[in-house]
């Protein structure tokens, strides 16, 4: 199947002609199902996000919906992997205002990737297609693993390259959420420096933090408060800050492994199964996964029901007729990711099939 899809690695680029350098991309229209902001939209800035698979497609639409939710009046772009299932891509219509196509760029660098025991990351500079969205004039890149918990227009109001710190390493800035100026000529010196110099860490942090190399000491202005990009999993690294500055919280990043939807959501006991609440940096924020998931069940679930029609789906949602609710099996297929299991993805897929997570 992967060799049906578009991939290219930093050492492809340079090959490519100049009339390629810009990524194929296809604009949706989107459909009469959306739902609009109560507030008028700025036509020329928009919130931008990226998915690669179908659970990222399901992030991006959790991001999406909290963007609405808290009445933002910029427009919603997602950029999409061409191997995002057809279902996911008209749920997304009734969400975003533009769902672009875009060609999936792989770091292949394998090497740095394993520092991080992190091989999925190489996909991740497909993201640097966000500089090609030129109809906008100034744009906020949001992973599709965050989720908004305010209103976060103000972010228009800074400057490229704008970003928080990362909190393993806060001289380097997490690019899970900054703020850009779209210009083809920024994405053709992004291409060309990915491919000639590669990425620190095999993915697009690398790559953006060694091109925006000055992010650490030139500007302090584009250093965005944490409170826009709070890391999940590192509130436990210092829990007495969270304590007295997580009440102004604007952003979650599930940064790490285990994403939210790796986890099932019980809707009868309104409980995420197979987390832990106890402070370990494995585990993110009970609350914070409580309202994704949350989120999730009451306003993304219905669109995908729809949109797959009576075709199956993964919902992650669990049926209450299920044989094998609060199954060990069950219990298991939770904490895969989080114990650092390595079971073949041909196994894995089989077991999961024995799990009946169907819609309810």
């Amino acid at each position: 199947m992967w060799g049906l899809i578009p991939v290219f690695d930093c050492s492809q680029l340079l090959l490519l002609c100049p009339s390629q350098c810009k990524p194929s991309v296809l604009s949706i229209p989107t459909t009469d199902a959306r739902v609009d902001s109560p507030q008028p939209t700025m036509s020329d800035q928009a919130f931008v996000t990226l998915a690669t698979n179908d659970n990222y497609a399901k992030g991006a639409m959790v991001l999406g919906q909290s963007l609405r939710n808290h009445n933002t009046t910029r427009k919603l772009v997602v950029l999409l992997g061409p191997h995002v299932a057809e279902p996911c891509r008209d749920a997304l219509h009734s969400i975003f205002d533009e769902v672009i196509m875009v060609n999936v760029m792989d770091s292949g660098d394998a090497a740095n990737l394993a520092l991080m025991k992190r091989p999925d990351l190489g996909v991740t500079i497909t993201k640097l297609h966000c500089w090609t969205l030129v109809q906008y004039s100034k744009c906020v890149f949001m992973d599709a693993d965050t989720l908004v918990l305010s209103n976060i227009d103000e972010l228009f109001e800074r400057e490229e390259l704008s970003a928080a710190p990362d909190p393993g390493w806060p001289d380097c800035f997490n690019s899970g959420v900054f703020v850009f100026r779209p210009s083809n000529e920024t994405h053709k010196q992004l291409l060309t420096f990915c491919a000639e110099k590669g990425s620190f860490d095999g993915g697009d942090q690398g790559v953006l933090n060694s091109y925006f190399n000055t992010w650490a000491t030139a500007d302090i202005s584009k250093h965005l408060p944490f409170i826009y990009n709070l890391s999940s999993i590192a509130i436990y690294s210092y829990l007495p800050a969270f304590k007295q500055y997580g009440h102004d919280a604007k952003v979650v990043h599930f940064l790490g492994k285990v994403k939210p939807w790796n986890y099932s959501y019980d809707s009868q006991r309104g409980e995420v199964r197979g987390h832990s609440a106890s402070p370990d940096p494995c585990h993110m924020h009970p609350d914070y996964l409580l309202q994704w998931w949350q989120l999730y069940a009451t306003s993304v679930l219905p669109l995908l029901q729809k949109a797959y029609g009576d075709a199956p789906f993964s919902t992650g949602v669990m049926d209450q007729s299920s044989p094998y609710r609060g199954s060990w099996m069950h219990f298991l297929l939770s904490h895969l990711m989080c114990l650092g299991a390595a079971l073949p993805s041909s196994s894995f897929k089989l077991l999961k099939t024995r799990i009946n997570f169907t819609r309810t």
